[in-house]
């Protein structure tokens, strides 16, 4: 590689390419209570042709940071779960379809009351170091997520489990303190890869798993070069030679990088630029349907935000239909300050859609005591792109109802890790969930990890416990609804948009007629899933 390109690759990379340099280049262009057995099907994802094997897979990514870690209970954003998702392999895997899908484990069972779960594992399986998976490894990967001390993001995910233990080398018995029937999803969790053991406990330092690829470098939040594992165990998967993840904060550095052949596939499209990509033949963008959504957290225990009227003011300040339009150019939908997407089997449909109403949202401040408001929002393009003019429509609009934002745009290196969940007052955003229990397991239940509005609420608590193992489909969509309703009308998380995920590939990479339904980069599993043309 020549000087000249290292100095483009840099310079994109940083996000310091001219403008004029842009515009120059731009020319360029789950069921329970039954016994659960499944075996692992090899053609679970249709494709289009048949998948060439070799060449080197480029992504340029947001969502990288320098405090990234090997250790899975810390992952937090794109570049973490994409990376590590070729390296490790979890129990289960969502298909394409939704549904949970054998990995590691070779098939599962529940007790009636799915309190006891049972998992058989795959057989012949190796890690990378040359240790053969055993039931050990498995214990010893969940129990990292565990106890007291842990700091471990999936912490809460596995609040239910009592213990989990080897039955035998190869199959591991987990016990819930209630019924969940939705387990097996749960074990799908992107934090819940399997680790070899060592002494007992999970050896996350080694980087070692069982994937399709190995970690050959790992810069956080810079790069990460992947080389493939000449014995993975999946057929099927796992096409190219190797992988090279690089992290590229800045949106319009991540069209520079596809546009110049830098990178092969890039995600968070900035969608002010997506007509560009769309004119040049050489690019294929894709979408994701109400993949994510997009919030403004406050935090409950603040003295900004403990007044619920003061957050239901800021709930009606907001212009969603305009944010949609303005912010995402239709790719997304409104959202109602609740986090089940559209098309939930679970999703309460009777809910009355929330509308921008500045004297309802000035009603509610007098309640408070007040006649205005001056709070300080603090926003990145970390969390998604646009974030920060979506702040800066939002300061325009609360204006109308006697609201005063002071937006302060913070870099995106370290946001989530040094201001998210820490300030009263951000910008944030959620894959959308296949499992309402997971969705509010995660970010609205007392005491999780990713609570980022550090929200307590008796009822909605006793109603997300109940749920989980209720096996009565009508009593769980009543408690799924009201649960809803407790979030929209007295909860932190004002949530303007289910976006659709957006990103965009070089017709150099292809990949079968179906991705996932969910998340972004077809469930954040391109890197085994797709291959080059």
């Amino acid at each position: 590689m020549n000087n000249k390109k290292n100095n483009l690759t840099q310079a994109i990379t940083d996000g310091h390419l001219p403008r004029r340099d842009f515009l120059k280049l731009a020319g360029m262009v789950g069921v329970a209570g039954a016994a659960l057995s499944f075996g692992f099907p090899l053609n679970a994802w249709a494709q289009e042709g048949t998948p060439k094997s070799g060449g080197v897979l480029r992504l340029g990514l947001a969502g990288g940071s320098t405090s990234d870690s090997l250790d899975p209970g810390s992952w937090s954003d794109t570049f973490t779960f994409v990376g590590f998702s070729a390296v490790y392999n979890s129990l289960v895997e969502i298909g394409v379809d939704g549904t949970a899908t054998p990995e590691l484990a070779e098939s599962w069972e529940a007790s009636p009351d799915a309190r006891i779960w049972t998992f058989k594992l795959r057989q012949g399986v190796q890690f990378h170091n040359g240790k053969t998976l055993a039931a050990e490894d498995v214990v010893a990967s969940i129990e990292h997520h565990l106890g007291e001390q842990s700091t471990s993001a999936a912490k809460t995910v596995l609040g239910d489990v009592l213990a989990v233990k080897a039955q035998g080398e190869d199959s591991v018995v987990f016990e819930l303190r209630s019924g969940n029937a939705d387990f097996p999803y749960v074990m799908a969790d992107y934090h819940l890869v399997i680790m070899p053991s060592k002494d007992g406990l999970a050896d996350w330092r080694a980087g070692s798993g069982t994937g399709g690829y190995r970690i050959k470098s790992f810069e956080p939040g810079v790069r990460m070069a992947l080389e493939r594992n000449p014995g993975y165990w999946k057929p099927g998967r796992a096409h190219f030679d190797s992988a090279e993840l690089i992290g590229i904060s800045d949106g319009a550095a991540r069209i520079n990088a596809l546009i110049t052949g830098e990178v092969d596939v890039i995600n968070k499209v900035d969608l002010k630029t997506i007509n560009l990509l769309k004119l040049n033949p050489n690019m294929v963008i894709e979408e994701t349907k109400g993949a994510q959504h997009y919030t403004f957290p406050m935090l409950c225990d603040s003295k900004e935000f403990g007044d619920n009227n003061i957050r239901m003011a800021m709930k009606h300040a907001i212009d969603r239909e305009a944010m949609l339009g303005s912010v995402l150019r239709g790719y997304g939908s409104v959202g109602n300050d609740h986090p089940l997407q559209p098309g939930h089997r679970f999703l309460n449909t009777t809910l009355e859609q929330r509308t921008y109403d500045p004297d309802k949202a000035r009603f509610y401040l007098r309640k408070a005591g007040m006649e205005s408001l001056n709070v300080r929002l603090q926003a990145s393009d970390a969390a998604y792109s646009g974030a920060v003019d979506a702040s800066v429509l939002f300061k325009e609009q609360a204006r109308a109802a006697g609201i005063n934002i002071d937006v302060a745009r913070e870099p995106a290196d370290g946001f989530f890790s040094n201001v998210w969940n820490k300030q009263p007052f951000t910008t944030s955003f959620w894959y959308s969930s296949l499992t309402a229990d997971r969705m509010f397991s995660i970010g609205y239940a007392k005491g999780a990890s990713w609570n980022e509005t550090h929200w307590e609420h008796e009822r909605f608590n006793e109603l997300l416990n109940s749920a989980r193992g209720e096996l009565n489909e009508p009593l769980r969509r009543e408690m799924y609804n009201e649960m809803q309703q407790l979030c929209r009308d007295e909860g932190g998380a004002l949530i303007p948009l289910f976006a659709n995920s957006v990103a965009a590939r070089s017709k150099r990479i292809a990949h079968g007629p179906e991705t996932a339904p969910y998340g972004e980069l077809d469930g954040l599993r391109l890197i085994e899933r797709w291959w080059q043309a």
